[in-house]
């Protein structure tokens, strides 16, 4: 049976076209992908969120368990609301899931996993706290809006009270608030400034309707992925999955090897491969000609072949653009190959970050 979140009316009455997403019934658009593209990056548009997993860790050992669960540190965060982005591995040093964590206290921490993974991510997390004096609860109660674009923080402003305005003013980036009923944080995945907005279930439709008429946009999955891929931001199942090291999609910042003695899950190989320098590495790819780069479609360089891991067509630049699993001696600036149709076409190879603010960043 396919879920539906608590918005779903809320998405036929602006005709949204529904698809399935991983078991939930979902907006790809409400009409045109590219115009709601624009929306995020020229004023603001919004996503229904509410698919996404959002689990409580608390308890005297929450900090302990964390440190060893993922793998940067949650002992860098130290401000109450300061948020981190993080990778969680196996044994082997494959990715579970990336996650972003909010710290609250010492022993009160919020962790949003992807929709995808949510049944393996808590069938993990529940294994491996088993040693922990922590309590793990899925907040399912809770509905999830993204307001992202240069006009999305002044848009919700119009719809916040006293306590709620004064709760975000100056909040810097991948920051969260717990204002009134709102947990309001200042993280996304389109390149954009912005709100995730996680508010009880029953009062989402208000909200979603009330930012409807402050003129924000709402956008389907079909934009958020173009607006991701533009940001450079991985997407799980495409970019990075169980049998890839966080080494090979471009999460290698998000380990934290200091100190030694941190124990997480994963370390050892990872070290391992770190030591070895052996494993692939995610890069972008620009094709400024005619043709859109897809998922799957190899990539030719004379250090050995890659793989487009994700490419789409760029509503921003004009042009294609591509995440690729490339051999680690391929250098920024290179120009390799892409087989399409049978056809060798050349490629530019950048950093994986290709708009920013609205505009391109390469």
């Amino acid at each position: 049976m396919t879920n539906k979140t608590v918005l779903h009316a809320k998405h036929l009455e602006s005709s949204a076209k529904m698809v399935d997403f991983h078991g939930w019934e979902m907006p790809i658009n409400y009409g045109s992908q590219i115009e709601e593209h624009h929306a995020v990056r020229q004023d603001a548009g919004m996503f229904d969120v509410s698919h996404m997993t959002i689990v409580d860790i608390k308890g005297d050992d929450a900090q302990a368990f964390l440190r060893r669960l993922v793998i940067n540190d949650v002992a860098k965060l130290d401000v109450a609301g300061k948020a981190l982005y993080t990778g969680m591995c196996n044994h082997e040093g494959g990715v579970i899931d990336d996650l972003i964590v909010y710290y609250f206290t010492e022993t009160d921490y919020r962790l949003v996993v992807n929709s995808a993974t949510r049944e393996k991510d808590l069938a993990w997390i529940n294994e491996q706290a088993s040693a922990y004096s922590v309590s793990i609860t899925e907040r399912p109660e809770f509905a999830m809006i993204a307001v992202q674009g240069p006009q999305a923080k002044a848009k919700v402003a119009t719809l916040l009270n006293a306590e709620q305005t004064q709760a975000v003013d100056g909040m810097k980036p991948f920051f969260s608030a717990q204002a009134g009923d709102l947990f309001i944080a200042t993280t996304g995945y389109t390149g954009e400034a912005g709100y995730e907005i996680a508010l009880p279930a029953e009062q989402a439709a208000d909200l979603w309707q009330q930012l409807l008429d402050a003129g924000v946009k709402p956008c389907g999955l079909g934009a958020r992925d173009t607006l991701r891929l533009e940001a450079g931001m991985n997407l799980y199942g495409l970019d990075m999955d169980d049998s890839v090291s966080p080494l090979a999609a471009n999460m290698a910042w998000t380990i934290s090897w200091e100190p030694e003695d941190r124990d997480f899950i994963g370390r050892e190989v990872l070290a391992t491969q770190r030591a070895a320098g052996d494993q692939p590495k995610l890069v972008g790819l620009v094709l400024e000609e005619k043709g859109v780069l897809r998922t799957g479609l190899k990539v030719i360089t004379e250090h050995g072949e890659g793989v487009i891991t994700s490419g789409t067509f760029s509503p921003t630049l004009g042009h294609s653009i591509a995440m690729a699993r490339v051999p680690r001696s391929v250098k920024l600036e290179d120009t390799v190959q892409v087989e399409m149709r049978k056809k060798l076409v050349d490629v530019k190879v950048i950093r994986p970050s290709f708009a920013r603010n609205g505009k391109k960043a390469f």
